[in-house]
């Protein structure tokens, strides 16, 4: 099996972090990208079907089902809802892309009639001031880490040379714990300076809802993403984890080069880990993906992954 991939935890590769260790800081382009993301209530299945499809377990709905809060992208002015972009599917809030060099401004609102309760944005893998760190430190910090409901606040962020990969971003309000169990982290996706963008972008955010083992939001065959590629294009996989579990990423007729250059089909992530991986596909099939933690796989955690001629 052939394989164009680059790997990396966060970072591009540890030849590429070691170069920016020593590069300057990098100082902001033109570019600015612009999000309009808002804490919205919603009611989440993580199994649909209700079912097991490999051990033939059955659920009932009050067992798949919760209440809960999550992010969502709009139009400007938070003028009406945009779903998810293809490849990032499920639970989680939209994939804010950038490239190194950028300005990223997210504009933030607190929608959440559920709870009634705070929220914010932190955002792992580029600079920001304090302001806009949206983590909540008893009396020092600011509106950015307590938006009430109905509120609304502005992050800018800047995506530096060590900001290329992939990263998680997430509630860290004093609503931090049951926001993340209820599904309010995304993913960031940062290019490096003159990238080729991928043919296809798969965002994998491992995780537990409802004492399942989740991808998306989504436990068992059935429910987890469908992703799909075809012979010769590129692809990217974005993994991400939050919460209190360590995984094995896997994905069934694949290799890729770990940091060291070692040949790998398994990467190991602890919590609020992400990396990213990509390859020119070259092997058609029907594949599972999946966390080889095998009772994570048993209890949810796996998927497929199919790829056409």
């Amino acid at each position: 099996m052939r394989r164009l991939v680059i790997g990396g935890s966060g970072a591009l590769a540890l030849l590429t972090l070691v170069l920016v260790l020593v590069a300057p800081r990098a100082t902001a382009g033109d570019t600015i990208r612009e999000y309009w993301i808002a804490a919205v209530p919603m009611t989440w299945n993580v199994a649909p079907n209700q079912r097991n499809a490999i051990e033939h377990e059955r659920f009932t709905r009050a067992q798949t089902t919760m209440r809960t809060v999550v992010y969502r992208a709009f139009t400007k002015d938070f003028e009406q809802p945009i779903p998810n972009a293809p490849g990032n599917q499920g639970l989680q809030g939209p994939l804010i892309k950038a490239s190194v060099g950028d300005r990223i401004v997210v504009h933030f609102r607190n929608l959440d009639s559920f709870t009634n309760k705070p929220h914010s944005m932190h955002f792992h893998g580029v600079r920001y001031g304090m302001g806009s760190d949206g983590a909540y430190i008893p009396g020092f910090s600011g509106p950015g880490a307590v938006v009430k409901p109905g509120q609304e606040f502005t992050y800018r962020l800047t995506a530096e040379p060590g900001s290329a990969g992939v990263w998680p971003y997430h509630d860290h309000s004093t609503s931090m714990t049951d926001s993340i169990a209820g599904g309010m982290y995304g993913a960031l996706s940062i290019a490096a300076p003159g990238e080729r963008p991928p043919d296809r972008e798969f965002v994998v955010f491992l995780s537990t809802h409802l004492e399942f083992m989740t991808i998306n939001g989504r436990a068992f065959v059935g429910n987890t993403p469908v992703f799909r590629a075809k012979v010769g294009e590129l692809v990217q996989w974005d993994v991400l984890t939050l919460g209190d579990d360590f995984h094995t990423f896997h994905v069934h007729g694949h290799r890729w080069l770990a940091p060291d250059g070692t040949p790998t089909d398994t990467r190991v992530l602890g919590p609020a880990e992400s990396f990213r991986v990509r390859w020119v596909e070259d092997v058609p099939g029907t594949w599972l993906y999946h966390c080889h933690v095998e009772s994570h796989m048993m209890n949810g955690m796996i998927g497929i992954y199919r790829v056409t001629p």
